[in-house]
């Protein structure tokens, strides 16, 4: 174990995934001579060259285009989106030729295609640069959805991504980068598609995913005075989510909210929700709560962005309403 970053954790990822394999290229605006928007790149570009570390024009869509090539070709691009608002750049290359292409050629190419890019707030980046668009994504069939919270998960999920035969977006929230903690040498390997349980408890199952996730854990932490005890559900993955690990929670603590920074409307909770409500209704001794962002733009400014992002008091909340 040593302590680290977050952003350290993804450097050292992808620093081990190219020394194992030279077919791991990276592309991305900044990424080689500055070393990343979040120098989460640094130091890559002196080990592997120019070659498998290429500065890239500011064109998220050529980008994206060029990676869906290069994957069908035989190499396991990772590309970088410095801003997952830029995502939406990169639409037609990521939904219409990425996630469809194994498909369309049934069953005989795969597109093993990584996406980092990131989202949220906590910055004051302003409407921009600041939002979490991952449930866009996890809506289209063939593409897989990855959101770490943790220096381990961080590290461990992006290697099970970069080893996936299709094309994953990997959702990094900026907040986290400074993030301290210790990371295991090497940690666990860890799939696509398993949670894990954040904290176990008895009372209510709270879900979340990335940096709300802490946010969960501390509302947990609140809640131990008021005699809940509440188990926190970190999904890790979105697409495909371990619908299995919640319903199990579910069982047992009879109350569940879910939690994400993205806007509530028509979000990853409302999914989920929706699916529990379906499978899971007999164990429901409340109603489902989601706790999300407002609908509307993020703000710029410190207090106005504060006040638009869910905070620990909103999740604390919605446990309260689960008991009616």
């Amino acid at each position: 174990m040593s302590e680290a970053r977050f952003a350290h954790a993804i450097n050292r990822s992808l620093d081990d995934a190219m020394a194992r394999d030279p077919k791991v290229v990276l592309l991305g605006e900044d990424i080689a001579n500055a070393g990343g928007s979040f120098a989460v790149t640094r130091g890559l570009l002196a080990k592997y060259g120019a070659d498998r570390v290429i500065d890239m024009p500011i064109a998220e869509n050529a980008i994206a285009g060029m990676a869906v090539g290069l994957a069908l070709g035989g190499f396991r691009p990772v590309i970088e989106i410095m801003f997952m608002d830029f995502m939406t750049l990169t639409m037609d290359a990521m939904v219409n030729q990425a996630a469809k292409l194994h498909f369309m050629f049934g069953g005989q190419g795969s597109v093993p295609l990584v996406v980092r890019t990131q989202h949220g707030g906590g910055l004051n980046a302003g409407p921009q640069h600041s939002q979490c668009l991952e449930a866009w994504f996890a809506h289209i069939p063939g593409l897989k959805v990855v959101v770490p919270a943790t220096l381990d998960d961080g590290y461990a999920l992006l290697q099970s991504a970069i080893d996936d035969p299709n094309p994953v977006l990997f959702i990094e929230h900026k907040a986290l980068y400074p993030m301290k903690g210790e990371l295991a040498d090497p940690p666990a390997p860890v799939p696509l598609g398993k949670a894990r349980i954040a904290r176990s408890g008895n009372n209510v199952t709270i879900v979340s995913y990335g940096a709300m996730v802490h946010k969960a854990l501390a509302a947990a932490e609140t809640l131990v005075g008021e005699g809940i005890d509440a188990e926190v559900i970190d999904l890790r993955t979105i697409q495909p989510w371990d619908e299995a690990a919640v319903l199990e929670s579910l069982s047992r603590t009879h109350r569940l909210v879910v939690a994400h920074e993205a806007v509530e409307a028509f979000g990853v909770g409302a999914e989920i929700a929706a699916r529990m409500a379906q499978i899971g209704f007999d164990e429901l001794d409340g109603p489902i709560m989601r706790v999300g962002g407002a609908f509307m733009p993020v703000p710029f400014g410190r207090t106005l962005e504060a006040a638009y992002m869910p905070a620990e008091a909103q999740i604390v909340a919605a446990v309260r309403g689960t008991y009616g």
